[in-house]
């Protein structure tokens, strides 16, 4: 337990930095809306603010209230979150949005109890928007305030594991001021943003420096440890691009769960074999597939091999079932599709403008 002289050491020297160096010029820090923040916190879990704000500004643009989230197309919000990554963030948004509207008469709850029970907002989330949008005290642990407590406090061990998990939680909520408790929270996710990063912090311009137990170890970048490293398992994956007469894409809906979940993709298989036998089973007279890519995509827990095959010129009314459509190259930007989709169809020449 720190002492009450050591937390407000802690919180002025958070707090006067931020005054002078943080971020307040982000989309979502302007004209502060608990839609606008929970939007935000959404789109910066494991993604940087840079990537994120093009994304926000779009999004806003189509859906200014959450009650036009709740009323959107799914297919129109995954198209414009594709590139982002983690698509189940996506799909909860959707999902919250009609919660919001059907149970809380499009209005936020402003505790972290009640933000828990939404699709996609954790403990950490709901902290940020309760301090951030209301202005009440609640405390976040996200990856840049992990950095900057494992850092400060020499925290030994994986920041995953549970008893990590709950002292660096303890601390959060030990040092989480009740006056100020939005430029607080700003000022910690700027500190590890900016300043604490992972692999070069700028220890020098660091307002905590002087009592950090990192920065005293001469090498701060062992905090916090890293995750037992596993061998990332290699999957691999057959593609197939089906061009019609008029230059239509045939794409297919993915289940809901799963990866790339509720996104149209490619015809997908698990080998060449069954590709063939799927092609035969459609009873269309095509050229032989020609093989054109293949490139690894890579995720949190495995890697996928994805090599790509390309036939053009089959009839128009060759659809395999229910969730494939032939999408015109100017329509392709309505269908929510995974980067790596994205990618394929960049390189065999179809139209798509969501690839940033």
């Amino acid at each position: 337990m720190m002492t009450t002289n050591k937390i407000t050491k802690f919180q002025n020297a958070v707090l006067n930095w931020y005054d002078q160096f943080g971020r307040k010029d982000l989309p979502w820090q302007q004209m502060i809306e608990p839609y606008k923040i929970w939007l935000s916190e959404i789109m910066l879990q494991q993604t940087q603010v840079t990537t994120v704000i093009p994304y926000f500004d779009k999004f806003i643009e189509y859906f200014p209230t959450v009650n036009e989230l709740a009323h959107a197309n799914i297919d129109i919000v995954l198209s414009l979150w594709a590139g982002l990554g983690y698509y189940a963030r996506a799909r909860n948004l959707h999902k919250t949005a009609k919660i919001i509207m059907a149970e809380y008469d499009g209005k936020f709850p402003n505790t972290v109890d009640e933000l828990i029970k939404l699709p996609g907002i954790g403990r950490s989330t709901a902290g940020a928007i309760v301090a951030t949008a209301f202005q009440q005290r609640a405390a976040i642990l996200d990856g840049n305030v992990k950095r900057v407590l494992t850092r400060y406090f020499a925290i030994e061990g994986w920041p995953g594991k549970p008893d990590i998990d709950n002292q660096l939680w303890e601390l959060a909520e030990q040092l989480t001021p009740r006056q100020r408790v939005r430029d607080y929270t700003q000022a910690m996710m700027d500190l590890g943003a900016t300043v604490c990063t992972r692999s070069k912090p700028n220890c020098n311009q660091c307002p905590l420096q002087s009592k950090c137990l990192g920065f005293q170890t001469d090498n701060p970048t062992q905090f916090p440890n890293n995750k037992p490293k596993k061998a990332m398992p290699v999957k691999s994956a057959i593609m197939l691009v089906i061009k019609n007469k008029n230059n239509a894409i045939l794409l297919r809906k993915r289940p809901p769960t799963g990866i790339w979940g509720g996104l149209w993709s490619l015809p997908e298989f698990e080998t060449i074999d069954a590709m063939h036998a799927w092609l035969t089973q459609t009873n269309i007279q095509i050229k032989q597939p020609e093989s054109i890519i293949a490139f690894r995509h890579t995720f949190s827990h495995y890697h996928l091999d994805i090599e790509v095959y390309q036939v053009d010129n089959v009839i128009f009314n060759m659809i395999a079932d229910d969730d494939a459509v032939w999408v015109e190259p100017e329509q392709l930007d309505n269908y929510g599709k995974s980067a790596a989709v994205e990618k394929i169809l960049n390189i065999v020449g179809a139209r798509t403008s969501l690839a940033r």
